[in-house]
């Protein structure tokens, strides 16, 4: 950044830089348990060494923090304003997510990082030592435990809290906690803090676009502090205006007990050479602003202070108001804010007669103090440009995007999924079974019923075929092997081929051909043995002429009753005659069975053309009937050798034939 700085704050940095770099260092060559112990030492001396409550800035440009409880917005909002102010390494060291392990992808600037994610606090420090504030966004119900604990921790020294409504005991214990060992609550209901040009806290300060427009990516000459989180937006917004911006500012929340006070704040401000002057935004409700006069009073502040307690209106109200905050409401007069204005005003601050001539105050505070010499000027300078996130650019209209995969047959986007855009609730009204949602999901459209019911008996026919076939075999080796559910059922579904269930497209394919080409039973069969091809759908090794498969009985009867027509079928037949007058085993089974019927289902219902019909076919639809019926039968073997408690299986020998 080249900004005109005073010689103390580049002492100040400098000291910190090199000394979280010779941390790194150590911890870095030496991983042994002892060397971590002596490590946490060092930087709970490091935190009485930079900087305490009560002495000087709390934060710095190499100032890390862990984030408790993930949320994308706010962290990447930190990351962004890292690479607004030119920072070399993020502000965000780790990520504490309970139960949960491993990295998050966020972005700095361009490019794409991985933030290590821990499931506990202890584990986030001990990984990264030099990370000394802690940023909590979790509930009002778990707020209080995470940061007592994370107030233990030797190498936290600042702890925000975000939450409000924490319960007012639990708030004073951490208060307690952290003023007798010397750490720096934020909090809680509090939005956080910022040091212009160096580091910031979650949401503070807002969009990038405010950011630049306060002139928060470069440091100011401003010290603010302010109870209200989304009043010192507009403060920000104020001071930028009329000064050269603020250096530090902080909301301490708008609880009744807030983890440090105005008064805690404004006095640190006073020993931080960079900043000149001071603004401060109270409100009605508690005795805060109290322990800020005794301070002027004192002698104890001998920088300016701006100052404006909000709530004057509260006396318009017959009755006591209780306005936006937990601490914003009036116990008496003292409470008023007329009174503490009246007093701060007494002990010296310069307090407007209303909030309108704020900003009057401020820039009037602001220009003595150039006429006197003591505002060195800062350089102004031209703030890279944040990329934006595809998705907001894409809502903006200011690119397009391809989009990655196209999907016709259901979309999740409604209130309730569509299946090729009927509603599930229609789908459930109406009765529809699960040979409709076939037709919507793999047709994409509404077939007959009669159309949908023989999908059905073709699920149900083709569901099992006992424990001896090639597919259930294995996934009943696989399951007995202890494996789970899934892999027994894939180990089952990748025998299905040509030689087992893998015959339906195929016979399809070969019977469309043929009888399209008005080929007699004689010539097809023939051609195909020409070819060295056996007629798919036809053969079976157990069945025979005489004693046919009753599946395929069941199919054909169904089709003669309600399909329109069965030309395939009947085609099919009359090759069936054909190739059994050669062998009494040449018997059409169930995939030609399938195989033609699917083909008259498709012609016969007059819903698709040709041209999909042979797209159909060409695909694999039909097979994929038999891969989803035979994986109904599939589960159930894994399931009865689960609930059998069956043993590794092992081949016997003498069912093998050793050979040389």
């Amino acid at each position: 950044m080249h900004l005109l700085r005073d010689w103390s704050s580049i002492k100040y940095d400098f000291k910190l830089f090199v000394f979280h770099q010779w941390l790194a260092s150590i911890y870095f060559h030496f991983s042994v348990s002892i060397w971590k112990v002596f490590l946490i030492f060092l930087v709970a001396f490091r935190n009485l060494w930079v900087s305490t409550m009560a002495t000087g800035q709390i934060f710095s440009r190499t100032t890390q923090a862990l984030f408790y409880n993930y949320k994308q917005l706010p962290i990447q909002r930190m990351l962004d304003f890292d690479f607004l102010c030119g920072r070399e390494t993020p502000s965000v060291a780790g990520i504490i997510n309970p139960g949960a392990e491993g990295f998050q992808k966020l972005f700095f600037g361009q490019e794409e990082i991985a933030i290590p994610v821990h499931s506990t606090i202890e584990a986030a420090c001990a990984a990264h030592p030099t990370a000394d504030v802690f940023i909590n966004f979790a509930s009002f119900r778990s707020a209080a435990a995470s940061s007592k604990l994370a107030l233990k921790q030797p190498t936290i020294r600042v702890v925000a809290i975000i939450a409000e409504g924490v319960p007012e005991f639990d708030t004073k214990e951490l208060i307690s906690y952290a003023r007798s060992n010397n750490k720096v609550v934020i909090g809680p209901a509090t939005v956080g803090g910022i040091q212009a040009g160096a580091f910031k806290i979650g949401d503070t300060a807002g969009t990038i676009d405010n950011i630049i427009q306060c002139k928060l990516y470069r440091p100011g000459s401003v010290g603010f502090v302010s109870k209200s989180g989304g009043m010192s937006n507009e403060l920000y917004n104020t001071i930028a205006r009329v000064t050269d911006g603020i250096y530090e500012g902080i909301a301490i929340g708008g609880d009744v007990f807030p983890g440090s006070t105005l008064s805690d704040h404004v006095l640190r401000f006073n020993n931080i050479p960079q900043i000149k002057m001071i603004v401060v935004l109270g409100e009605l409700g508690g005795r805060d602003e109290y322990s800020l006069v005794e301070a002027l009073k004192s002698g104890k502040i001998n920088k300016p202070v701006c100052a404006w307690v909000s709530g004057t209106c509260a006396r318009l109200f017959k009755s006591e108001v209780q306005f936006g905050h937990a601490g914003a409401k009036s116990g008496g007069e003292m409470e008023s804010a007329q009174a503490k204005n009246q007093a701060l005003k007494d002990a010296g601050a310069v307090v407007p007669t209303s909030y309108e001539a704020f900003e009057a105050s401020i820039k009037e505070t602001f220009a003595k103090l150039a006429e006197e010499g003591k505002i060195t000027q800062v350089k102004e300078i031209t703030p890279p440009q944040i990329p934006e996130d595809l998705n907001s650019a894409i809502k903006s209209g200011k690119v397009r995007a391809p989009t990655h995969i196209i999907s016709t047959i259901s979309d999740d986007r409604g209130e309730e999924p569509c299946y090729a855009g009927v509603p599930m609730s229609t789908i459930v009204e109406k009765g529809m079974g699960i040979g409709d949602v076939i037709s919507l999901l793999w047709f994409k459209r509404s077939l007959p019923r009669y159309c949908t019911h023989f999908i059905e008996i073709c699920v149900m026919l083709c569901a099992d075929h006992g424990p001896c076939v090639s597919g259930a075999h294995n996934t009943i080796v696989t399951a007995r092997a202890g494996k789970d559910l899934v892999s027994s059922l894939v180990s089952g579904l990748l025998t299905i081929g040509p030689r087992f269930g893998g015959a339906v497209d195929d016979a399809a394919r070969y019977f469309k051909d043929a009888y399209d080409r008005k080929l007699s039973p004689y010539e097809f069969v023939e051609s195909m043995k020409k070819k060295g091809i056996r007629v798919p759908g036809i053969g079976h090794r157990i069945k025979r002429g005489d004693n046919r498969d009753k599946r395929v009985e069941l199919l054909q009867l169904f089709a003669r009753t309600h399909f329109p027509s069965t030309k395939y079928m009947e085609y099919a037949v009359e090759v069936e005659a054909y190739t059994l007058s050669k062998a009494n085993n040449l018997v059409m089974n169930v995939d030609g069975a399938i195989g033609t019927l699917f083909l008259d289902l498709l012609a016969g219902s007059g819903m698709f053309t040709k041209q999909e019909i042979d797209e159909i076919v060409a695909i694999g639809y039909l097979n994929g009937l038999f891969v989803l019926a035979r994986s109904i039968g599939l589960i159930g073997h894994t399931f009865d050798q689960k609930r059998l408690k069956q043993p590794l299986y092992r081949h016997p020998w003498e069912d093998v034939l050793y050979t040389k």
